[in-house]
């Protein structure tokens, strides 16, 4: 346990920041889950509609820090080579 007080304070602020960044983190991948719903049902204009929506809000996380550059382009890039797969089928 922390002993001094701005060592108690920034436990404090640990914890809000963790409880903020898990409740960001759970809100982007449910964005996720839902362009990945799209895809696994084949539907190309739904698929980049839902891309559209949640590819700003995957940027703002990376500038959140709440997921890292990599990780999210990561993302990104199989997303839209899937989507781009629809259209070709």
């Amino acid at each position: 346990m922390a002993n001094t007080p701005q060592a108690k304070k920034r436990a404090r602020q640990n914890e809000n920041s963790r409880k903020h960044n898990a409740s960001l983190r759970s809100m982007t991948r449910t964005y996720m889950k839902k362009v990945q719903a799209k895809i696994d049902s084949g539907n190309y204009e739904e698929a980049q509609t839902a891309f559209q929506t949640a590819q700003p809000i995957m940027d703002s996380m990376v500038n959140k820090g709440v997921f890292s550059k990599n990780k999210v382009a990561r993302l990104k890039s199989r997303m839209v080579t899937k989507i781009k797969a629809l259209k070709s089928d």
